[in-house]
């Protein structure tokens, strides 16, 4: 009895949530509510949130999740810099002049954007802005021009160094001991946050080269709807201008990036290295004063009070959702299911993406994760592995009509000419691409477990 329960307060989080209120307040206070009422009918033992202070505190001494503002600062100082104006100009000009180009210099700026920012938000919405505007001026396919923007701009999910793995890394971490304690296994092995990075940097890049590709044969098949600039209107590049524009970020995303991966910093660390170097890099384009740092940190503070009364409203919920035995029957429904450890995938897969229509990643990291992430590792699935499956799932879940988020995002910046269904329709052969690359990561796990192995392990 007391399992249904926990998944009729599940359901009574999305009446909540569509109701209109706040995703913190929502999760925290329908835990709560559901709390008291298994008090009062003697269905819930309230010696369970006895455990919410310890929780807390945890969350406030980890070290890992310090990376989090740093790398939320790092970001909207770039973003405040015009690093990506300063880059879709450039790439315009060295690409601009072929047919398609332009979709290309969008893509791979916003492959840049994504591993200076890792905010998917934040690089949709700069990308509208920017680039959707010049590419429907220039004779660009609304459908392709919307379609290669939403796609590019989600590539923070998965491209390093991203908030959105940070996060995963850490709760994924936590599952994978509860995992092998859960196994009798008393000196449980470890997952960190750059074993992930170091995961997602191949299916990432194969994710870019997949979406280059495209754009590539929809240039030769559809030539009309990608014209190439004429020649006064990409104006001519060096070698200075292209250094100026690429050297800088490409020197901060390196160093943030390889000091992870080459042992030599914690993310947290490699992230306090971005933030210093992403206002050395606005002060070096004169584009660095009072006013701006002032308006930085506040974005800083909004953004990172935000995840973390997620986080707090999550522990709550994840408490009372075990207190009524939630856990104990998502398990069961799991390791029922005729197929075993595939099928028990597949199923959560499917739930993932199907959230990731109304909760945002963080909501889906702190309060699913948790919750299923035990009982997949305990299957013997590689954590890495499955990190990255859920990090691409979620992405696909973020660009698929009607609810995908990029799509919201996007559609809230388009002029008024570019309408709803040519942003669905475009988005269409990127989600396809998507799949396709979950298929693959599923075929061959080694494309998410080679390279860490091969860094931290030789």
């Amino acid at each position: 009895m007391n399992g249904e329960i926990a998944l009729l307060m599940f359901a009574a989080v999305f009446v909540v949530l569509l109701a209109g209120y706040p995703v913190a307040f929502s999760l925290a206070g329908t835990a709560l509510a559901f709390a008291f009422a298994g008090d009062w009918f003697g269905l819930f033992d309230f010696a369970f949130l006895q455990a919410l202070p310890n929780r807390l505190y945890g969350i406030m001494v980890n070290q890992t999740l310090v990376a989090v503002p740093l790398f939320v600062f790092m970001g909207v100082m770039l973003e405040r810099s015009r690093v990506a104006e300063e880059l879709l100009e450039t790439m315009t000009a060295l690409f601009g002049r072929l047919r398609g180009g332009l979709g290309i210099s969008v893509t791979l700026v916003g492959m840049l954007l994504a591993a200076s920012t890792g905010i998917v938000g934040a690089t949709v919405v700069t990308m509208g802005l920017l680039a959707l505007p010049t590419m429907l001026r220039r004779g660009y396919d609304a459908r392709i021009a919307t379609g290669t923007i939403c796609a590019s701009g989600t590539l923070g999910q998965i491209i390093p160094p991203s908030i959105i793995l940070v996060l995963l890394g850490d709760v994924l971490s936590a599952a994978y001991q509860q995992a092998q304690l859960d196994q009798g296994i008393f000196s449980p092995k470890t997952v960190s946050v750059g074993d992930l990075f170091a995961g997602a940097l191949i299916p990432g890049l194969m994710l870019v080269a997949l979406y280059l590709a495209w754009l590539l044969i929809l240039a030769w098949r559809r030539p009309e709807s990608m014209p190439p600039l004429e020649a006064d209107q990409s104006r001519p590049t060096g070698l200075l201008p292209l250094l100026h524009a690429l050297l800088p970020p490409l020197l901060l995303i390196l160093a943030v990036l390889g000091s992870i991966l080459g042992g030599l910093a914690t993310p947290t660390e490699a992230a306090s290295v971005g933030a210093v170097g992403a206002m050395l890099l606005a002060a070096g384009r004169r584009r660095f004063n009072l006013a701006i740092l002032r308006e930085v940190a506040r974005s800083t503070m909004e953004v990172s009070s935000m995840v973390f009364l997620i986080l707090i409203g999550a522990s709550v919920f994840s408490l009372v959702f075990r207190g009524f035995g939630g856990d104990v029957l998502v398990e069961d429904l799991l390791t029922a299911l005729p197929g075993g450890v595939f099928a028990s995938m597949l199923v959560v897969m499917l739930v993932m993406f199907l959230l990731g229509f109304v909760l945002d990643f963080i909501e889906i990291t702190f309060v699913v994760v948790p919750i299923v992430g035990p009982i997949l590792l305990a299957m013997g699935l590689d954590p890495v592995w499955l990190g990255i499956m859920i990090a691409i799932n979620l992405q696909t879940s973020f660009l698929t009509p009607p609810f995908g988020f990029a799509l919201f995002y996007l559609r809230g910046v388009a002029p008024q000419s570019v309408t709803t269904g040519d942003i669905y329709r475009g988005v269409a052969p990127f989600i396809v691409i998507q799949l396709l690359m979950l298929g693959l990561l599923a075929a061959w796990p080694t494309l998410a477990t080679w390279l860490p192995s091969r860094i931290y392990t030789g």
